[in-house]
């Protein structure tokens, strides 16, 4: 226990270290089926105690890679102080800047009800479960981002610590190579303890999900096809098969049953949404329709995904077009056991390089895969890892090979998430300014 009692003479925060009673919760990651094989774990106070981690870490020849709620977790820890940095809490917003600025443990859910009475959002993804740092990080694909972008190139500035253990502000004219690697290269360059990023217009905001029989799959595809072929910036829609396990807590009409969901939003009015949705009304056999004005604020509500930590194994590719091979493939058998198979149409804003914009770049592919698999237990594992292979295999024609950061899976590599000569800048900077390897991203630039 003697890293326990050095790190508690270091830091204020709650440190638990490898046999200590509590340890196994502490590291355990949002992904249970990731192990997260830590030295120990801090959970630290505030932006002071931070440093004084990595001043400890930086003389005793250690790691530390940071985790607010352990979304995107890898396992590739073994011997590292693990940071957990849920404490550094505080949403403030100033609505006549549109700005907002977030300490590293919050997460959407909070941010996005602070910003909602105002009629702003940030660009959140389908989840707002993870925290706000952790997800812009690594580029941030979100519901607006065929309007906005990426939610990294929405940053002004980042509170950080960086390897040597000092704390500074980073925006783009003090520090522009630094901050350009923070916007979208994940979490390998320096620790950020608070952000500030722009807000942008939702005085309306209008959005929900459809639900069918997966025996309408061909006619709903026929019509998201259709309908992305012209869509408006300001529109979302996403095209997902989902298998619903035979769980008790599910309602009967869902339980064991394999369904097909438009989940959309639109930033505008509600006439006008659902007449850009109007296609999907001409399929009968609807199961449930949710759509209405939607709060910013109930964001999370259109796909309600899980919440709660449960091990799965997920895989992504970006899609080169949704012609008729791609459809065929999407359609061609059932997806269990995996839970969902999901598209979503990018374009817009995504795909267009932006002045003075991160590391995240732009993606020219005009479609996202996306597979997710719960693994309970080892058969479950490896007939998922089984299925995952056999349908990316389907689409191997049809994908570029890059994978958006904030999508890579257990065993990828963050190579996969950037162009070459953004892989090699960014480990340039991370030569530059971590070059005995004291932070570590869920995804190392230099692994």
């Amino acid at each position: 226990m003697t890293i326990g009692n050095d790190l508690r003479r270091a830091v204020r925060g709650q440190v638990l270290a490898s046999g200590e009673e509590g340890f196994d919760r502490a590291r355990a990651a949002w992904n249970l089926a990731v192990d997260q094989p830590v030295l120990a774990v801090v959970e630290v106070r505030d932006a002071a105690d931070v440093a004084a981690l990595v001043r400890y870490a930086r003389l005793a020849g250690l790691s530390v890679s940071a985790q607010p709620s352990g979304h995107g977790a890898t396992g590739d820890v073994e011997g590292v102080i693990l940071l957990r940095t849920g404490a550094l809490g505080g949403v403030e917003v100033r609505p006549e800047e549109r700005l907002a600025r977030v300490g590293a443990g919050v997460r959407w859910a909070e941010a996005l009800s602070a910003v909602s009475p105002y009629g702003l959002t940030g660009l959140a993804g389908s989840s707002t479960a993870p925290s706000v740092v952790g997800y812009t990080l690594g580029g941030g694909l979100s519901w607006f981002s065929r309007r906005h972008g990426h939610a990294a190139d929405s940053v002004r500035a980042l509170d950080v610590v960086d390897a040597e253990g000092e704390a500074f502000r980073v925006d783009a004219d003090s520090d522009p190579e630094l901050f350009w690697a923070l916007r979208g290269g994940g979490g390998d360059f320096a620790l950020v303890t608070a952000v500030e990023f722009d807000l942008h217009p939702a005085p309306h905001l209008y959005g929900g999900r459809l639900m069918w029989p997966a025996e309408r799959a061909g006619e709903v595809l026929a019509a998201f096809r259709e309908v992305t072929a012209s869509a408006p910036e300001e529109l979302a829609v996403w095209f997902t098969l989902l298998n619903f396990p035979p769980f008790d807590f599910l309602p009967d009409h869902l339980r064991g049953r394999s369904m097909v969901t438009i989940d959309t939003t639109f930033l505008g009015e509600a006439a006008e949404g659902r007449d850009l949705l109007r296609r999907f009304e001409a399929i009968g056999g609807t199961v449930s329709d949710t759509r209405g004005p939607l709060p910013v604020a109930a964001l999370g509500d259109v796909c309600a995904e899980p919440s709660d930590p449960a091990p799965a194994l997920g895989h992504a590719e970006l899609l080169t077009g949704l012609d008729d091979a791609v459809a065929g493939a999407l359609l061609s058998e059932p997806i269990a056991p995996l839970v969902s198979l999901q598209v979503r149409h990018l374009g817009g804003a995504l795909a267009h390089p932006v002045p003075g914009g991160g590391a995240c770049g732009h993606l020219t592919e005009p479609y996202s895969l996306y597979m997710f698999g719960v693994t309970p237990g080892p058969e479950a594992t490896a007939a998922v890892e089984t299925r995952l292979k056999e349908i990316a295999g389907k689409f191997v024609p049809h994908t570029s090979g890059r994978k958006p950061y904030t999508f890579l899976g257990v065993g990828e590599r963050a190579a996969a998430a950037f162009p070459g000569d953004v892989l090699a800048r960014l480990r340039d900077v991370k030569r530059a300014r971590d070059p005995r390897g004291v932070l570590r991203a869920n995804y190392p630039v230099l692994g």
